[in-house]
């Protein structure tokens, strides 16, 4: 069985149990801090796995991204100031029990959903992505380049604030993934006679600068945690105000399974992301419960939905990336950089290439889920303490001065560090144009793919675009970009139809 042979790889190895520990607890660390993203944290750690094995490498960025999932509801629940976007959600019930001296029942809540939701999303992963990498592998070019023109459409729609700015950040990204020599006549592309840019644009300085600098530029001068002074404002009355209770459990068990069910499917779904997710499974819990009115004011089972979402995502996410070599959010596609610097082909036929290695994986994944699972049971207040206590004056210098290390010590390249400062300036010009950063990122990853698959289709066949009109699965995946492109724009539309039917009246 699959998942065996993945443990007796993982343990087999005593760096990836190591390192899987320890990027569950950068993970936490990192999730409880404001404004510092999971895929900030995970691009910091890139350079760092030049000098690993590839199940370390692996195990050790797949464990960050899952930690930090949990990880943001931590400074949400205590100090109502969301570590990551999507523990916004947890937010609306969780800061009004810490309010209450309920904070240790808010954030065991959360961790339990939490390690439920990823253990269901983790467990699909293991027994669904290989049973459909088997069809995956039957696809030819054409059907990967629908593949890829439907998720670069369904990603620039979904992860821009508009649909301009969302397709015009995935443009951008296939435009500097043309840099270098062209892989055909092997001519040098846009490098404007510089030897620097034969091989294109180092994923490093280019991770670094779109994803941390930028967020220095753009966090510098603010607090680490805005509305920590109103932390822990209330006292626990009794015991069961720092538990969560069995009968408590039992009753929100339904909104998890539920939820949990949403997280997966929503992140199965390229560009749709966890923060969708979490928001999603809280509508719905709130829409079927019986006692409405208590929303709002420190419901656990809003808690619940929302993080039993959240971490729901973080498994399934990898199913479009391990059967069709397709990102399904960011940490999906900083995770392929990762494997792309090691070796390992990503597709279908990573299950026939890297068997042991793929299963090692998810056999850290679980051994992730149960190390934040203890450390948040017992240690989540302290964690979200500890991190109100770090100044920002602090924190973003380290960050800053850690960019440019990691950078130059990957290659020992000055230029790689001209080039993380102007990747960083346009990370941060990006991001106040309400263009989409990760959107640029996977096109800029997975650019060379839609290439390469592109021209082995033109040479298949001479009739150009007319070829897609006879492979029906190529067909289908571009109408359904064609339909995702239509329902944004409809969208669009709605939320301008009020404003534009009061223009004119008193």
């Amino acid at each position: 069985m699959g998942i065996i042979d993945g443990f007796t790889e993982l343990f087999s190895s005593w760096q990836a149990v190591v390192f899987t520990i320890l990027g569950t607890l950068i993970g936490l660390i990192g999730g409880a801090v404001p404004g510092l993203s999971s895929g900030a944290m995970i691009s910091l750690l890139i350079p760092v796995t030049f000098y690993m094995g590839p199940l370390p490498a692996l195990a050790m960025i797949y464990a960050v991204s899952k930690s930090s999932d949990f990880g943001g509801s931590i400074p949400a629940i205590l100090f109502n100031t969301p570590g990551t976007p999507q523990a916004s959600a947890t937010q609306i019930e969780g800061f009004p029990l810490t309010q209450q001296g309920k904070q240790g029942k808010a954030l065991r809540t959360a961790v339990v959903a939490s390690a439920q939701g990823d253990i269901f999303s983790e467990l699909l992963l293991i027994f669904g992505a290989s049973f459909l990498a088997i069809y995956a592998t039957r696809l030819g070019p054409p059907e990967f380049v629908a593949v890829y023109l439907c998720a670069f459409v369904i990603i620039g729609s979904l992860l821009g604030k508009s649909l301009i700015t969302g397709m015009l950040s995935v443009v951008l990204g296939l435009l500097f993934s043309l840099v270098g020599t062209d892989p055909i006549t092997a001519g040098d592309r846009f490098t404007f006679g510089s030897f620097h840019l034969v091989d294109g644009f180092g994923l490093v300085p280019v991770l670094l600068g779109v994803f941390v600098l930028s967020e220095v530029f753009e966090k510098v001068g603010a607090s680490i945690a805005a509305n920590a002074g109103v932390a822990i404002a209330g006292t626990p009355g009794n015991r069961d105000d720092s538990r969560l209770t069995w009968p408590e459990y039992k009753r929100i068990f339904p909104t998890i399974c539920r939820s949990q069910i949403i997280g997966s499917a929503v992140g199965m779904l390229p560009g749709l992301g966890s923060v969708v997710a979490s928001f999603v499974a809280y509508s719905e819990a709130k829409r079927v419960s019986k006692t409405p009115e208590t929303w709002g004011k420190g419901e656990i089972a809003g808690i619940a939905a929302a993080e039993a979402a959240n971490n729901a995502t973080s498994g399934s996410n990898l199913i479009p990336l391990l059967t069709l070599g397709i990102p399904g959010s960011t940490s999906a596609a900083l995770l392929a950089g990762v494997m792309l610097i090691h070796g390992v082909e990503i597709g279908p036929r990573v299950f026939e290439t890297s068997y042991d290695l793929i299963y090692g994986l998810f056999a850290a994944g679980l051994l992730c889920i149960l190390t934040y699972f203890i450390v948040g049971y017992w240690g989540a207040a302290y964690l979200g303490r500890i991190v109100a206590k770090i100044p920002a004056q602090v924190v973003y210098p380290i960050i800053f001065l850690t960019c440019y290390i990691a950078v130059y010590a990957t290659e020992q390249e000055v230029f790689d560090m001209v080039l993380i400062t102007l990747f960083g300036l346009l990370g941060y010009i990006m991001k106040k144009v309400d263009m989409s950063p990760p959107a640029f990122i996977i096109a800029f990853i997975l650019g060379p793919g839609l290439e390469e698959t592109l021209r082995q289709t033109f040479l298949l066949d001479d009739s150009g675009m007319l070829y897609f009109l006879e492979r029906p699965v190529a067909l289908a995946f571009l109408a359904l970009a064609l339909v995702a492109l239509l329902l944004r724009l409809r969208n669009q539309f709605r939320k301008r139809q009020p404003s534009s039917g009061t223009t004119g009246q008193p």
